[in-house]
This record gives structure tokens, C-alpha cells and sequence, in this order.
């Protein structure tokens, strides 16, 4: 790869000029956030130097290291820095972070991270909650609302409604008088406790009656026989006899069974909370939002408990009371169900000086709602149901009003979850940051975005081991020439197929209402790649989601995050482990366990993490390799079991792409682990390590790493949500030779996409639409690319259109 030398910031090219977007920014001599000597995970000794108060954007195939640069590096030292300037016991109620492995790093600013990571999965956090608007409407409500019920609490869901009632008495000589009297009351629906569903647990799934404690009879995932905490505080708890039939409990033990509410109980010498099935499960399952939970567990939820909506608040969570207080006969729940541009047209209409402060507040927030793309919509929406793109944009609209200037946004693929048609308005909002004079640096694939940087940062020129380092820096046209993987994709444009295939059949939808929709009836062609577009809140999510997925056969690849420890890898995560586990054991005639770093064969100082970790209090802690097995994490006599010449460390240490070719043939040749490996190799992982920790792949890996898990899944239908997220240009190439293999061997892929490239390859477009919430919600065009190209009819065609050059 071609390097570019680096630009002299003092030369006359770099000359400060006025602030615009349609001139780049240059740095001034002192204005430089200069790093030297980066060595966070696969960083190679990078050095570089990033002007101030510009617009850098950094790019590089996926795992080349650009988010272990700006913020393993850069964002987590201006981060450790700001909490050191607390006191040490404020330091000690916030979490500890390590200085990042650099030499040098001058010139930081305060960093804001706007990153992709979901909001609260908590199912009581609103889109409202998450910002600053709910409040402000308790607030509004409780001073204009009629009748008047109460202070803000009054009108919030996380609010219990428990009533108390009484009196401040203040003494004057010899008496006592009453100064003031108060009556607390809080907004949550005492049916739903602010949840807006009940839930109904079929017994039958938790466990089966006929057979006693003793026997197994819990069919709960994770309930081992064994545990303590679940099976045994039950078994040994002396209120149940272990021995007797579930079925032949009497009606006293069946409530304590399934209802007693905690009490302690002693098992084996240890102080144990024992209470009901029933609180127990909504406790350990029930809390979180469904979708945050495990695959297998989420299955299990879905299997055992039926949601309905509250029939006492009718799903606003809100208590009767603050439903019933109103302004202009909109009550609160009313205004939160609002989509909020309409919302922001219903709050321009109150006149009333006395709020008018709190009324320009909300205002704000409600306009930078619109602004950035999200007036569709409504502040009830559930935090934990928003793409990874919403809930980056949600949190952006904090620091758009902001007053602060010299600081640095952070920002991880800002137009993730983003139609063509809406990405120029995010390019508008970063130009506006970086005008207020502060350092706005942006990870992101697409051209774009890249092509309004002020500069460029290229990372490569490969990914994990083969990246590092830093390939090219300057301006977006240097780029072009640069010849590195980016610069030569950049203008990378896609052609129409000259063919499309034939559909074998179709999946019909009929009267989808999820959300936005308008009744809507669609048939899904099968046999082909079918891929649904239109702009963000169009309503793609709401119909295959709510419509398609979940249907016998259909396998569902979403964007949730992949859940794992810094002990989990990809070898742990995808049950590759398994097979070579077994290989192992059966060549050396020892047990299976013996190769697991998280079970007997784990190196007893370090317990197999291959660290030790030492706590400093309020400080970061420090982790230090473990001497005992030189960091391998296995114990010394484990690592003298071999299996095709290797130990088990050392075939962790392989990257897929090796391992593929180990296990694929010889000696060593294990049909099992090679099948999940060639999975790996097919979405573009081949570099990655199998034993390199979770908690270090990219967004781009770890959505990959979740494809691949999926694709041994077995069914007819295959849905993808937005699978280009994280992928940079070069790759998009081979994950649609992948959606190709899989339709030519008799799948049918349903992919919800805004990628070009992808809209281009396509067999057969559903594009929705044609604006965003209720402005959204009906199919506008139906057929092929190629006639989508030709009507224009649609934001998506015109978009299409330019970028095929029709």
C-alpha cells in the first residue's frame, strides 16, 4: 500500500479558512491532537497527528483498527483524564479505566462519545426517558394540567402510586402548628408497575409436574440440578418435599411453590433467598427487554410468556390519575404517543407565560427530535427497540443545542440504520458541530460521509493482524489517488443485473398494522434476493419484522448485540470449541474438560482468563500476564495433550483462515469444527483469531461473527437486517457473493438494506413509504431494480438511479 507523506501543518495548504461545508477546514500549527506510539489491540506503534476543530474522518476495512485509534485510544484517555480530576472517593463510585497502551498522547479535549451502543434494555426506558423530554412534560403537565393531581411524579410510570398523606409541624414557644401539609403520589400503573404489558406464564414450560425435584422436573435454561441459587434453594429449602410429584402438591405448598414471597432459608450452611417461581422468573427473565436476552433464553421467553397489553392503562403505563389531568384535552400519555414533529406542533400551540422557559426547552429538544431524522418518532417508544443508528441519533440530540465549543464528538458510523436520502442531513449535523469550533472525529465506510472530511486518517492495510497501521493522511482527494483499499473503492459503483431470477413462491402479508403501517398486503417473493427499503421509520423493520419473522422456517439475523465476556470468543461463541474439545479428548484418551480454559483445564493462578487482574481501589486496576502459563491460559500439563502436532493454545492462536485449512484435511481433519470455519471464512473473518476475546472485535465483526453462527441454522427463509452495517466498501462485494450462495442453494434471503450495492443486486425491491412515520407505513413500489431505476417514482429510485449512473 502507498502511504502519503504526511502533510506539514505549517505549510501554506493548511492555511486556516472561514468555516463552511463546502470548503475544508485546515489546522493551525498549535491546534493538533498528536498521538505517537498506539499499540491498543492491533495497533502497530501509530503515530499521527489530527487537526483541531476539523472534521476527521477515519476509515479502513473492518478490524483494521480504527475504532482501537480513536476510541480505545483517543476518547478512553481524554475520558480517564476528565474522572482523575474528581476526588478519589467520587472516583470510586465510577467505573475504572486504563491508560490506553500509548507513548504519547497531547493536545486532548474534552471527548463526548456518540457511540452505537443500545439504550437501556430496561422495558420501563422510553425514548422520553432517554432524553430530557419526559421530564420536562411532567413538569408542564403538573403546572398547567387539569385538574391538578400532584407535583411531576405525579405523571411519571417509574413512579409508584402509593399515596401518603400528613403534615410539617414547625413549634412556636409552647405550641405546635401545622406549617404545611403534603400528598405524594406517583404516575405508574399499579396493574403493570409502568411496564404497559402484563404477562401470562404457562407452567407447563417451566416445568414438568409428573416428575419430582429430585428427578429433574425444572425445564428452565440454565437450572442446573446442582445450582444453589436456583434448583437446590428450592429442593433443600424444607418448605417442599424433593421427593413428591410436583402434580401432588397441596394447595399450600403449590402457593409456596409458585407465589411464597423471600424469605431465608438454609442450604448447606449458606444463607439463601428462597421465593416463588412465579417473582423469581419475572425477576431473572421478565426485567430486561426481550430483546437483550440470549438467543436460547429469548426462545424460552417467548415460548413460556404471553404479553398482552395492560388492560388497566390500556399500555401507557400511566396511573388513571395522570391520565386524567389535561391541557387542551391532551393528556400526558396522550402527547408521548404523539409521533414528535406532531408532538412539537401541539407544544408551539400553549401560550402561557408563566412555563414559557420550560416551554422553549422542550420545544428545542422536540425540534432537534425533527432535525436529526427522528421526528417519526414517539416519545413511548421503547428505548430498547431502537436500531443502533436511532439510538446513536437519540443520543446526539443532547449536544446539538449544546453551548460548549472546543471539544471533541466522537462519533461510530453515524449513518448506520440511514436511507441514501437522509445521510445528507447527518453530513449537516457534523458540519454544524465541527462550525461551532470543535473536533469532530467519525469512523464510517460510507463515500458520502467520507468525502466532506477535512481530513482523512486510512487504516489497514488489512484487518486484526494485518492492520495496524496507518496508510494514508490528507484530504479526500489524496485519497483517491493513494491507491489503499478505501482509495480505490471509494468511487466503487454498482451495475443493475442483467438478469433477475424467478420466485418459486411468495410469502404473504395481509393487513400489517405493526406501528406505522397502513393495512398493508405484500407478497414476498421466495427463490429470490428480495431486499425492502425506504427511508428510516418508513415502516421496513415493522413489516418483516412484525409480519415475517417468527414464521416456521424463518431465520432471523438481526442487530442485537452479541452477548460475551472478555473470556468468550469467537471459537466459544459459534460452538467451534466443541468439536475441538472432543478431538482433542479422543486422541489423548482424556475427558473433553480438560480443553476448556473456563473448566478443569484452566491454569489454576490465573483461572484461565491468562491475566491476573489486580484491583486498585478507586484507580484502574492493572492486568499483568500470568507467569504461571505464560498468558496461554491453560495448565502446564494440558498443553502436553497434542492433536495434529499442535496444543490447544496454540490452535486458539490460529486465525480461521489457518484453522480452516488445519482441520480440513490430514491428520487433523475434523469435519465438525471445518464446517463452522468455512461459515467463518464465508462472511469475511478469516483473519480473526479463534481465541481472540468478544470484547475486542469491531461492531462490523461481531455482526459478522453472528452471521455466520446463523447461517447453521436450519430453514427455508433467511431475513438480514441491514447486513452492511460496519462493512467496509471493499467487503460489501463479497457479502453479496454470500447472499448469492445462499439463494442459489435453494434459500430465499429478505433483506432490509439502504446499501446501493446491495438495492442493485437485488432480485426484486418492496420499497416503503413514502416519508417517515404516519407520512410512512404503505408499499410504494413493487418489482425490479431496474424498473425501480426507470419510474423514479421514489426517494430510493432517484437515489438508485444517480448512483448506477441510470
Amino acid at each position: 500500500m502507498s502511504k502519503a507523506p504526511r502533510t506539514d501543518p505549517q505549510s501554506p495548504a493548511l492555511t486556516p479558512v472561514p468555516a463552511s461545508a463546502s470548503a475544508p477546514h485546515v489546522a493551525d500549527s498549535h491546534g493538533l491532537i498528536r498521538v505517537h506510539g498506539a499499540r491498543v489491540n492491533n495497533l502497530k506503534d501509530v503515530s499521527i497527528e489530527i487537526p483541531k476543530r476539523r472534521l476527521t474522518v477515519f476509515t479502513g476495512v473492518s478490524g483494521s483498527g480504527k475504532s482501537s485509534l480513536v476510541f480505545g485510544t483517543i476518547a478512553a484517555e481524554s475520558q480517564r483524564l476528565i474522572n482523575e480530576t474528581y476526588s478519589a472517593f467520587v472516583q470510586g463510585f465510577m467505573p475504572t479505566l486504563n491508560r490506553p497502551e500509548v507513548d504519547v498522547l497531547e493536545g486532548l479535549t474534552t471527548a463526548i462519545l456518540v457511540d452505537q451502543q443500545r439504550l437501556g434494555a430496561d422495558p420501563r426506558s422510553t425514548v422520553g426517558t432517554a432524553t430530557d423530554a419526559n421530564a420536562m412534560l411532567r413538569i408542564l403537565f403538573s403546572r398547567l394540567g387539569k385538574p391538578h393531581i400532584g407535583p411531576p411524579g405525579a405523571y411519571a410510570f417509574n413512579v409508584p402510586s402509593v399515596r401518603a398523606s400528613g403534615a410539617i409541624t414547625v413549634e412556636r414557644g409552647n405550641t405546635k402548628a401545622v406549617k404545611a401539609t403534603f400528598n405524594r403520589t406517583g404516575g405508574m400503573c399499579p396493574r403493570c408497575e409502568g411496564r404497559g404489558t402484563v404477562s401470562d406464564i404457562d407452567l407447563t414450560q417451566l416445568y414438568d409436574d409428573s416428575k419430582s425435584l429430585a428427578e429433574g422436573a425444572f425445564t428452565i435454561p440454565g437450572w442446573k440440578s446442582d445450582s444453589f441459587w436456583t434448583v437446590r434453594v428450592y429442593a433443600e429449602s424444607g418448605l417442599l418435599d424433593p421427593d413428591k410429584p410436583i402434580r401432588k402438591y397441596t394447595k399450600k405448598e403449590m402457593h409456596d411453590f409458585l407465589y411464597r414471597e423471600p424469605i431465608k432459608v438454609k442450604v448447606e450452611g449458606v444463607n439463601l433467598t428462597y421465593e416463588g417461581l412465579i417473582p423469581k422468573i419475572q425477576k431473572s427473565f421478565l426485567s430486561k427487554d426481550k430483546e437483550a436476552l440470549q438467543p436460547h433464553i429469548r426462545a424460552f421467553v417467548e415460548r413460556a410468556v404471553t404479553f398482552t397489553t395492560c388492560p388497566e392503562c390500556d399500555g401507557t403505563r400511566l396511573s388513571e390519575g395522570a391520565r386524567s389531568s389535561k391541557i387542551k384535552r391532551i393528556s400526558i400519555a396522550d402527547a408521548c404517543a404523539m409521533q414528535i414533529s406532531d408532538l412539537a406542533a401541539w407544544v408551539r400551540g400553549i401560550e402561557e407565560p408563566s412555563v414559557a422557559p420550560l416551554l422553549a426547552a422542550l420545544l428545542q429538544t422536540l425540534d432537534s427530535f425533527v432535525e436529526i431524522g427522528l421526528g417519526y418518532l414517539a416519545l413511548d417508544r421503547p428505548s430498547g427497540t431502537l436500531s443502533g443508528g436511532e439510538a446513536q441519533r437519540v443520543k446526539m440530540i443532547r449536544h446539538l443545542g449544546s453551548s460548549l465549543t472546543d471539544t471533541t464528538y466522537v462519533f461510530d458510523e453515524p449513518t448506520i440504520g440511514l436511507h441514501p436520502h437522509d445521510i445528507q442531513r447527518m453530513n449537516e449535523l457534523l458540519l454544524q458541530l465541527r462550525d461551532k469550533g470543535n473536533t469532530v472525529l467519525v469512523v464510517e465506510h460510507k463515500p458520502e460521509t467520507i468525502a466532506i472530511a477535512d481530513h482523512v486518517v486510512d487504516l489497514g492495510p488489512g484487518a486484526g493482524t494485518a492492520g495496524g497501521t496507518v496508510c494514508f493522511e490528507g484530504t479526500v482527494e489524496g485519497l483517491r489517488t493513494a491507491g489503499t483499499v478505501t482509495g480505490r473503492h471509494l468511487d466503487d459503483r454498482a451495475s443493475l443485473k442483467e438478469k433477475v431470477r424467478t420466485s418459486t413462491g411468495s410469502l404473504e402479508v395481509r393487513g400489517a398494522s405493526t406501528h406505522n403501517l397502513r393495512d398493508v398486503d405484500v407478497d414476498i417473493p421466495l427463490g429470490v434476493l428480495a431486499v425492502v427499503t425506504g427511508v428510516a421509520g418508513s415502516g421496513k423493520s415493522s413489516l418483516i419484522h412484525g409480519s415475517v419473522a417468527g414464521r416456521d422456517g424463518v431465520v432471523t439475523i438481526d442487530q442485537g448485540a452479541i452477548k460475551g465476556s472478555r473470556r468468550s470468543n469467537p471459537a466459544t461463541y459459534t460452538g467451534l470449541l466443541d468439536p475441538i474439545r472432543k478431538a482433542f479428548a479422543k486422541a489423548n484418551g482424556v475427558k473433553p474438560a480438560l480443553f476448556s480454559a473456563n473448566s478443569e483445564g484452566a491454569c489454576p493462578t490465573c483461572n484461565g482468563a491468562g491475566v491476573i487482574y489486580t484491583d486498585l481501589a478507586m484507580m484502574a486496576g492493572v492486568a499483568t500476564v500470568c507467569e504461571e502459563c505464560e498468558g496461554k491460559r491453560f495448565e502446564a500439563s494440558v498443553l502436553e495433550y497434542r492433536f495434529g502436532g499442535r496444543d490447544i493454545s496454540e490452535v486458539l492462536a490460529m486465525s480461521v483462515t489457518e484453522a480452516e485449512e488445519f482441520f480440513g484435511a490430514g491428520e487433523a481433519r475434523t469435519p465438525a469444527a471445518h464446517a463452522i470455519l468455512v461459515r467463518l471464512a464465508d462472511v469475511g473473518l478469516g483473519y480473526l483469531s479463534l481465541g481472540q476475546p468478544l470484547t475486542t472485535l469491531s461492531g462490523g465483526e461481531r455482526q459478522r461473527l453472528k452471521l455466520a453462527t446463523h447461517l447453521a441454522e436450519k430453514g427455508g427463509v433467511y431475513i438480514l437486517d441491514e447486513p452492511t452495517t460496519g462493512l467496509h466498501l471493499a467487503d460489501v462485494e463479497q457479502l453479496l457473493g454470500l447472499l448469492d450462495r445462499l439463494v442459489d442453494s435453494g434459500k430465499s434471503v429478505i433483506v432490509v438494506e439502504h446499501h446501493q450495492a446491495v438495492m442493485a443486486h437485488a432480485d426484486w425491491i418492496i420499497d416503503l413509504g413514502p416519508g417517515a412515520g404516519h407520512d410512512g407505513g404503505r408499499i410504494v413500489f413493487e418489482g425490479t431494480p431496474a424498473d425501480l431505476v426507470a419510474a423514479r417514482s421514489t426517494l430510493t429510485g432517484e437515489h438508485l438511479a444517480a448512483y448506477v449512473g441510470g
